[in-house]
């Protein structure tokens, strides 16, 4: 099965249990990000797993210890504001991605990886310093 099948798999799954999923992610708290591909131009529904920090989400761009970014960081990058699907609610947040070295990026990763068990494993497949992700919901009222 190829990574695009789990995914649909999950995302219908997080979708009909409000934001629940089993398997290796049961317990776990996931989101689902939408993007646009820079160059595709399609959207695209990405299932991560995801920490609090204040009002913020944090994603983590680990591609499960992959060598390069997923794409959907990228993506995110270059974008003004995202969709996002926490739990049964859809909400607008702006992205901000955190790159290593910077000064908040230990903080915020650290946050992630804590929340995140599997992330411990990512960091031995590889040298890549994982980008972070930090989701801002937009207020409903637009401001």
């Amino acid at each position: 099965m190829d990574v695009n099948d789990v995914n649909r798999r999950i995302i219908g799954e997080f979708r009909e249990r409000g934001g629940q999923v089993g398997g290796h992610f049961e317990g776990a708290r996931l989101l689902l990000l939408h993007t646009v591909g820079r160059r595709t131009g399609r959207a695209r529904v990405n299932p991560l797993v995801y920490a609090v920090d204040g009002d913020g989400y944090l994603v983590c761009g680990s591609s499960r210890g992959a060598h390069v970014d997923p794409a959907w960081v990228a993506n995110a990058a270059a974008m003004s504001e995202v969709t996002v699907e926490v739990g049964d609610r859809v909400l607008r947040a702006t992205p901000t991605v955190v790159t290593h070295p910077s000064s908040n990026w230990e903080r915020l990763y650290g946050i992630w990886s804590a929340s995140w068990p599997d992330s411990a494993e990512y960091e031995r497949r590889t040298t890549r310093r994982f980008p972070v992700l930090r989701l801002d919901p937009v207020p409903a009222d637009g401001t």
